[in-house]
């Protein structure tokens, strides 16, 4: 089956992925779209895992004010480009991460960070971790995917070592 453009750019549509990384995948999976979206995506875990360890030091804080003035967050998010913190899949990342913070109301950015004594008095510390970790979170506006996946998905398709560093939430009289 011959590759056509068309082919290709609508796997760029579904993916974010660069021309010829959806030219290769279709090529290797006969034109099938469903399989070059899996191989890539296969790629992506890699390549991600491969950048986990490059420095990234430029970046974007993100403001999120939700209706009514009750809850807003804080939320830095670091690349190692200053090109790429101005990229409108890694802003649209943010704004929708400041966002699912507000919903969901995480306590921390991993698992790591949850104390181990918090662990240990947790009823079911599975759950605990799915509601109280942001990266293990389901995403709000996409809830089969976890706040990581979404994480190495953009890392894939930018091509850059992207990570939450932190976040603040606040809501009136809480504390």
């Amino acid at each position: 089956m011959a590759i056509t453009a068309e082919d290709i750019r609508e796997l760029r549509e579904m993916t974010s992925c660069g021309v010829m990384e959806c030219k290769k995948a279709l090529e290797e999976t006969g034109g099938d779209k469903e399989k070059a979206k899996e191989v890539l995506k296969k790629r992506g875990l890699e390549l991600a895992a491969k950048k986990g360890s490059r420095s990234a030091t430029e970046g974007r804080i993100e403001t999120y004010i939700h209706g009514g003035a009750k809850i807003g967050v804080i939320v830095e998010v670091n690349c190692e480009t200053d090109f790429v913190a101005k990229n409108e899949d890694f802003i649209a990342f943010t704004r929708d991460l400041a966002m699912h913070i507000a919903a969901l109301a995480p306590q921390y950015v991993s698992k790591d960070d949850i104390p181990q004594e918090d662990l240990d008095s947790a009823k079911d510390p599975k759950g605990y971790v799915k509601e109280v970790a942001l990266l293990e979170q389901p995403f709000v506006k996409d809830p089969k995917s976890t706040i990581q996946e979404k994480l190495t998905s953009l890392v894939a398709s930018i091509g850059e070592n992207i990570f939450i560093r932190r976040f603040v939430r606040y809501k009136v009289n809480e504390v």
